[in-house]
């Protein structure tokens, strides 16, 4: 009788396989994910058959953690600007705590490796975050821009505000909203 999979195995897994993919990239080997988790490589496969499946499986689990952050205290009666405000605080927040995460999360959706069926159980989870950015990819595209700008234009922006806040670091909230800011009247 095959013995029960442990959940800390797998979070162990899950972890080194962020820390290798930051600082590496994804090419990076699984004997290298399983040396930091402290396993065997054949122990790695016990928990995920492939490469891909780990890879597409750690997406999943970095998009649970951030739409969850985001649904916390969501403010679904809130304005277009208080929802949109509630993405950028908390997505920003999550961004400077989680680097590597957000790294990771980046580099993998913009791969090949990620399934269909991995990007529709990840688009399923973002509930409110859509409902949010509804509103502002309408005003995106009504400029004439492709739908999936606003979200872009948000990430880039939050990139250029995470690299200023790291600067300022007593200057966070203020750069937060300033930044919030320039990024709303942009849309109007």
């Amino acid at each position: 009788m095959a013995r029960p999979l442990s959940p800390e195995k797998r979070s162990a897994l899950l972890q080194a396989a962020i820390h290798e993919i930051a600082a590496s990239g994804l090419s990076v080997s699984t004997a290298r994910i399983a040396k930091r988790a402290g396993v065997a490589e054949g122990t790695l496969f016990t928990y995920f058959a492939t490469k891909e499946q780990l890879l597409n499986e750690l997406y999943l689990e970095l998009k649970v953690e951030i739409y969850g952050a985001i649904h916390n205290g969501f403010p679904v009666k809130g304005s277009l600007r208080d929802r949109a405000w509630h993405v950028w605080s908390v997505s920003l927040d999550w961004a400077i705590a989680y680097p590597e995460k957000r790294s990771v999360s980046m580099r993998l959706n913009l791969s090949e490796v990620l399934t269909e069926e991995t990007r529709a159980k990840s688009a399923s989870m973002r509930g409110e975050v859509d409902s949010a950015l509804a509103g502002v990819e309408e005003r995106i595209t009504a400029k004439g821009l492709p739908k999936g700008f606003a979200s872009s234009m948000m990430g880039a922006m939050q990139d250029a505000a995470m690299e200023y806040i790291a600067k300022k670091p007593r200057q966070r909230e203020s750069l937060k909203e300033k930044t919030f800011d320039l990024f709303w009247r942009a849309l109007q």
